[in-house]
């Protein structure tokens, strides 16, 4: 008794007394200790012992006990459903077939909406080829959930491998009975078509749009009878979902399938038709693919005016429901007018202004009169300039067209502004800054060959204020445009005109900027052309300047020689003495002036060799006075 008492203390461990009873530094967590507890759950553990069965008993031995260890997970749930597949299946790894039958029996009276349980039971009969048992498997399934795509697709596809194409047709028929989703009725179409049964297949698709009355399925109906080639019947089709859905629900997409059928079939009337009917029917909202369309059938088929009468219909029907929704929008309203004033009647255009200028302004603001003020403005404008008034006609000032394309440069009307200086220039063609004016507007707006034609237009005038400052800004433009040849060509046809210094030497500095191979040779000859072209000018000071250009430029980019040939082209200055006469024929004296001799005029040779003889005179005659005053600095020399 004490033994065992004693052996009973030795067994109960001592509890440790703890000392410290403050929290730890580092915390543990009830998630860190649950995530511990799963990770030593994945260590790996060695497999188990194989088992070899060496004899029908032992055999028979492991069946019980797999069998017993199968109905024992079963009786503790049996709504787990995966726990009879995997019964079933082993029992069909065993090739017993009709225990594995009876175990998918038992299973779908537990729980017979279960579909991937009746999908395994069907393919564990089409597996082992029990045809009779899977079709009656599928019977079963299709009578007990008819809502299951999947046994449907399974059972008709079954049958279909089996070749027999009635069974499959009668299994397809069953199903349609459901109306079923529009999927279905595809594959029952499709087929009908993989066996050429094409008028099974139309028999479907009137059927089918009865169920499913959407457009797209219209539309599939009647791609399926162009297709095989009965376009009558497409028609038909088309027609009769015109007529079924009515001006009530009416779809763009209907009309520009049946519109595209019938530019297929080259109706262009027909398609012409289809577009206006639903244009005239549905709301502009809901037909932006109709408008396309059919502008894009336009631009392929039709004229001009047709294209336009697109645009126009569908922008007016926009700037309507603009100023219906806000009268005082008079944005909208200028955006109305040039509109209706590019494509409309004279008299709807004032139509529209009068419904435009009769919306007042409601408050008194600076900003909203200035808009309504406007309007007026491009009503009158419109009655001048094109409605042929005749305000400009009867008073054509310099400073009235000016305001008035100021005032269409405001307003952004750049047709307008294009007319008032037409009209400008039949009244003054000689103005030069009205041209110039003219081609930067249409530089300004990107049209590059108008302007061109512009200031080709104004050089071919016969009379110009200032030729020189029009001819200056057509080179120019062409400058900015980096048109070479076209400027080279210009500064050519303009010294046909005129032997100035200044185009010559602008010709040359132009080669020189152009910055393009060989330009140093072309500047240079330039200035040697303008040299032997000016040797006739009686204005000797340009032919100096050209001179004097030439050498700066041979200055920084010429060669020694290239700056002593220019260094001798250049003249010498001579004072000369000439008459004066008063303004009544009288004599008033002598007055001198400066002349130059230049070299290459072969009519001044002699005077220039009398002019070196004088200076070599008149050198030695400074050197002898010089001796003559200093005699005592010649001794010195001679001594030394």
């Amino acid at each position: 008794m004490a033994a065992s008492t004693a052996a009973g203390k030795q067994r109960i461990p001592k509890v440790a007394k703890v000392k410290n009873k403050a929290p730890a530094e580092v915390q543990i967590t009830a998630e860190q200790l649950l995530r511990e507890a799963k990770e030593r759950e994945l260590e790996l553990l060695p497999p188990p012992p194989q088992q070899k069965i060496t004899d029908e008993e032992e055999l028979n031995d492991y069946k019980l006990r797999k069998r017993k260890t199968f109905e024992d997970n079963i009786r503790k749930n049996r709504t787990v459903i995966s726990n009879w597949i995997k019964y079933a299946q082993w029992e069909e790894s065993l090739k017993e077939i009709q225990r594995a039958r009876s175990i998918y029996e038992r299973a779908l009276d537990v729980d017979y909406r279960n579909i991937t349980l009746w999908l395994k039971y069907a393919e564990m009969e089409m597996k082992n080829r029990q045809v009779n048992h899977a079709r009656n498997i599928w019977d079963r399934a299709i009578t007990t959930l008819p809502r299951v795509n999947q046994f449907w697709y399974k059972y008709t596809y079954m049958e279909e491998m089996l070749g027999n194409v009635a069974g499959a047709r009668q299994v397809f028929e069953r199903w349609m009975e459901w109306q079923p989703e529009e999927q279905a009725w595809h594959s029952y179409i499709n087929f009908e078509l993989r066996y050429k049964e094409v008028d099974r297949a139309r028999t479907i698709y009137e059927r089918f749009v009865l169920v499913h009355p959407d457009v797209k399925n219209w539309i599939k109906y009647a791609r399926f009878e162009e297709k095989h080639g009965y376009f009558a019947h497409a028609r038909k089709v088309y027609e009769r979902a015109v007529e079924f859905f009515g001006d009530e629900h009416m779809d763009e997409r209907l009309y520009v399938a049946f519109a595209k059928f019938e530019e297929n079939q080259k109706e262009f009337e027909r398609v012409r038709v289809i577009y206006k009917y639903a244009l005239d029917r549905i709301s502009k909202q809901e037909a932006q693919e109709l408008f396309k369309n059919y502008t894009i059938f336009e631009k392929k088929f039709g004229d001009r005016r047709g294209i336009e009468d697109i645009i126009v219909s569908k922008r007016r029907f926009q700037y309507e429901e603009e100023v219906k929704a806000n009268p005082h929008n008079y944005d909208a309203w200028f955006d109305y007018l040039r509109l209706v004033e590019s494509d409309a009647e004279a008299e709807t255009v004032r139509e529209v202004y009068e419904r435009a200028i009769a919306n007042v302004p409601p408050i008194q603001e600076k900003r909203h009169w200035k808009r309504y003020i406007y309007l007026w403005v491009n009503y009158a404008l419109y009655e001048e300039l094109e409605a042929k008034g005749t305000s400009i006609g009867k008073c054509p000032k310099n400073k009235l067209f000016k305001g008035y394309i100021e005032l269409e440069l405001q307003l952004r009307e750049f047709d307008r502004c294009r007319k008032l200086y037409e009209k400008f220039l039949e009244f003054g063609p000689e103005n030069c800054t009205s041209w110039i004016k003219f081609a930067e507007l249409e530089t300004i707006l990107g049209d590059i060959e108008r302007a061109r034609a512009i200031y080709e237009l104004a050089i071919s005038q016969p009379r110009l204020d200032m030729p020189e400052v029009l001819w200056k800004s057509y080179i120019d433009f062409e400058i900015e445009q980096e048109e070479t040849e076209r400027t080279r060509n210009l500064y050519r046809r303009l010294l046909q005109r005129t032997q100035h210094v200044k185009v010559w030497i602008s010709f040359a500095q132009f080669e020189l900027s152009s910055g393009k191979e060989g330009s140093l040779p072309k500047c240079r000859q330039i200035y040697e052309e303008a040299n032997k072209t000016m040797r006739n000018c009686e204005e000797k000071e340009e032919r100096l300047m050209l001179l004097e250009s030439w050498r700066s430029f041979e200055d920084e980019f010429g060669t020694t020689s290239d700056k002593e040939r220019v260094d001798k082209l250049m003249p010498e200055k001579v004072k000369k003495r000439r008459k004066v006469q008063a303004d009544d024929g009288s004599d008033a004296g002598w007055e001198e002036y400066y002349d130059y001799i230049f070299p290459e005029d072969a009519a001044n040779q002699p005077n220039l060799k009398l002019l070196a003889m004088a200076k070599l005179w008149k050198k030695q005659q400074q050197e002898k006075e010089a001796a003559e005053q200093d005699p005592d600095k010649d001794i010195d020399e001679s001594e030394s």
